[in-house]
C-alpha cells in the first residue's frame, strides 16, 4: 500500500488534492502508555480467578500476571443496553483507567472492570473516587475473593449451559 507521500509525489502531483504532511515532533510527540490493553480472552479469564472489588459503577477484578507489566480490560455485557450505551460506557472507563491507573494502578498486575447498569449514568467524579477507592482496596488485599467454580460442571468444548431433555413418560 503506497504512503501518503508517495500519492503526491506520483503522476499528476501538481493536481492532487492531498498535501505532504509533516510531523512536528514536538507538537505530536508520541506518548508511551504506563499500561498496555488486554485482548485475549485467555488474561481476561484469568484475572476472573483474581481478587474482586465491587462498587455501584463497576466491578474490578484485579491479579498479579507474574511481571508482565501493568495491563487494563474492560468488559461490558449486552444486558447493561444497547451498542451506544456500551460504547460510551466503555469510553468513560477508558477515560478513567487513563486517568488513574499510572500513578494508582498496581504494578505487575491485571486490572479488569466489568461494568454495571449504574454505571452508565452514574456521575463520572463519583466514578473517580470509586475507582480510586476500589484500587486502594485491591492494594490493600480486601477485596472478595475468586469466584468459586462450583456448580459448573461443564465438559471440554461446552461453552454455553447446554440443558439436556428429560426423558418423556409415553402418554404424558
Amino acid at each position: 500500500m503506497a504512503t501518503r507521500a508517495e500519492v503526491v509525489s506520483g503522476p499528476g502531483a501538481g493536481e492532487s488534492l492531498f498535501a505532504v504532511e509533516t510531523v512536528d515532533p514536538i507538537s505530536d510527540a508520541m506518548t508511551i502508555s504506563p499500561y498496555s490493553t488486554m485482548t485475549k480472552r485467555a488474561d481476561f479469564v484469568a484475572a476472573n480467578g483474581g481478587l474482586r472489588v465491587a462498587r455501584p459503577g463497576f466491578v474490578l477484578l484485579a491479579k498479579a500476571n507474574g511481571g508482565q507489566g501493568m495491563r487494563a480490560g474492560i468488559t461490558v455485557t449486552k444486558k447493561i443496553g444497547n451498542a451506544v450505551v456500551r460504547n460510551r460506557m466503555k469510553r468513560r472507563f477508558r477515560a478513567l483507567l487513563r486517568e488513574m491507573l499510572p500513578e494508582h494502578g498496581l504494578a505487575d498486575t491485571d486490572h479488569v472492570l466489568i461494568g454495571r447498569e449504574n454505571g452508565v449514568e452514574r456521575d463520572f467524579t463519583l466514578l473517580r473516587d470509586e475507582l480510586l477507592a476500589a484500587l486502594g482496596r485491591a492494594q490493600a488485599g480486601k477485596g472478595d475473593p475468586p469466584r468459586s467454580q462450583r456448580g459448573r460442571k461443564r465438559g471440554p468444548g461446552q461453552r454455553g449451559a447446554a440443558k439436556t431433555a428429560a426423558p418423556r413418560a409415553a402418554g404424558a
